[in-house]
């Protein structure tokens, strides 16, 4: 699931590019779903719930011409504590680092100003940006040519090219990774063409995990929320039927911030950690391509996300 990308993994045709493409907009603007369906595959956890990506995950596409490496950011929004502070912080370094920017914008709906302070933000570092009108597929026929328009007079300035897609469809995001891979510095690749993600297997089944807490709880809950795997070991199955072969077994510990999440997270007889452990599961099953078994706990931690010690052991550290 990992690689260090240190050295190119191969010789390509001359012409190739490669490059760091960052997602950049406000929370809960598709920047994970259009992710997962640039790439093909699941890399990214997904949520109606806003400010639900917490790390500047990477994605890889590799084609006949280029290879790039999406870097989905946190949402940039007014953070309300530490742990907002270092995800705003998070998503801002990720501009600098980048070779191109992608900002996500909702395109059913008119342009606010958290659009216009990330433009702003955008123009001042200078780094080669597109536009993308996502969630096309909702404008009607009668709403898209003045909506293109208001977005077109808001960045008339930047002379950035705008593109319309739809991240849950599918429609535009063939032509938006052409756009990209235009974009993009002649070079290598840096990553095996087969690989879809670089991040730590133990982060992604963290993330997995925090995907289904946020699926089955009420919206007091998923923003207090952590996951940290304590444990990834192989065990034997004493299955009968799977005699001598080898399960993963799993560890994790889900931390809340009050006592009453703790009792919505287990639920009456523990009936909603088990329904968040089985779909939990069933992604982790198909990301190691074996079986697993899962086993959760919940932990009382107040007002973890204001502590600096806590959110640095969880990996939130801002950078």
């Amino acid at each position: 699931m990992t690689w260090n990308a240190m050295m190119p993994f191969e010789p390509i045709a001359k012409g190739y590019r490669s490059g760091f493409v960052a997602l950049v907009g406000r929370p809960n603007v598709g920047k994970s779903t259009l992710v997962n369906k640039l790439v093909g595959e699941k890399v990214a956890i997904t949520s109606p719930i806003a400010q639900t990506t917490r790390n500047k995950l990477r994605g890889i596409i590799s084609t006949s011409n280029a290879q790039l490496i999406l870097v989905d950011t946190p949402g940039i929004h007014k953070p309300h504590h530490l742990l907002g502070e270092r995800l705003v912080k998070s998503a801002c370094s990720a501009i600098g680092d980048v070779d191109v920017v992608l900002f996500l914008v909702e395109g059913d709906k008119p342009p606010g100003k958290g659009d216009a302070f990330i433009a702003q933000l955008l123009k001042q570092k200078r780094v080669p940006t597109l536009i993308v009108l996502n969630k096309w597929d909702l404008v009607s026929k009668e709403q898209s040519e003045s909506r293109e328009e208001i977005y077109k007079k808001l960045f008339k300035e930047t002379q950035w090219p705008i593109y319309k897609c739809s991240a849950k469809e599918g429609y535009g995001c063939d032509l938006l990774i052409t756009a990209l891979s235009n974009e993009l510095p002649i070079g290598p690749q840096l990553y095996p063409p087969e690989m879809v993600c670089d991040q730590p297997e133990r982060l992604i089944i963290a993330e997995l995990i925090r995907e289904q807490v946020l699926k089955y709880t009420r919206e007091e809950i998923p923003h207090s929320v952590a996951v940290n795997v304590e444990r990834i070991q192989e065990v034997k199955n004493n299955n009968k039927s799977a005699k001598g072969k080898t399960i993963n077994a799993i560890l994790a510990t889900i931390l809340v911030e009050k006592k009453s999440q703790k009792g919505i997270l287990i639920g009456k007889g523990g009936s909603m950690l088990k329904d968040i452990g089985q779909g939990a599961r069933i992604q982790i099953q198909n990301l190691i391509d074996g079986p697993v078994y899962l086993e959760l706990f919940v932990k009382l931690v107040p007002n973890w996300r204001s502590k600096p010690g806590r959110l640095s052991e969880l990996g939130y550290l801002g950078e």
